[in-house]
């Protein structure tokens, strides 16, 4: 069985490796797809200000932070059906794909090159971002850091 991981974040960039994957893999039968989204973290402003926060500012951030990261669920929710939607026009049958949302990350790169690993994925695929003139030879950091740190894993990148 071979299993591919895309991540995706919502760009148009990410949709395209999707639309890719959709592409390469729709011929083969034991191709198993995992769609990831890594939740953004929270930002640092949301939870520390320098002070020792008393017990009901506490609960405050907490409540805060709660439904921050359920807005931000609610956001993944509609672009992992649209990366299945993609896929499933392209091809892929729907038990060959499967969504997985990581919510406790503080790097984004480093969440998917750990779920890469720990899944046993055989191909990662990621979308670059779009750039126009100089700019064109950077990537996003996210992209960026995986390449640099994802020795002995497969990865594509999709323009």
């Amino acid at each position: 069985m071979r299993r591919i991981l895309i991540a995706v974040d919502g760009s148009e960039c990410a949709l395209k490796a999707v639309a890719y994957a959709a592409g390469q893999f729709s011929w083969s039968s034991d191709a198993r797809i995992t769609v990831l989204y890594v939740l953004p973290y929270l930002a640092t402003s949301l939870w520390d200000d320098g002070h020792i926060l008393t017990t009901q500012e506490r609960e405050e951030r907490k409540k805060v932070a709660q439904r921050w990261m359920e807005t931000q669920r609610q956001k993944a929710g509609p672009l992992l059906q649209a990366a299945v939607e993609t896929l499933r026009q392209g091809g892929i049958e729907t038990d060959r794909i499967e969504t997985k949302m990581i919510s406790d990350s503080t790097d984004t790169a480093d969440s998917i090159l750990e779920e890469t690993r720990n899944g046993n994925y055989r191909m990662l695929i990621l979308g670059r971002c779009g750039h126009t003139g100089a700019r064109r030879l950077l990537m996003g950091s996210v992209t960026t850091k995986i390449l640099n740190h994802g020795a002995g894993t497969a990865i594509c990148v999709v323009e």
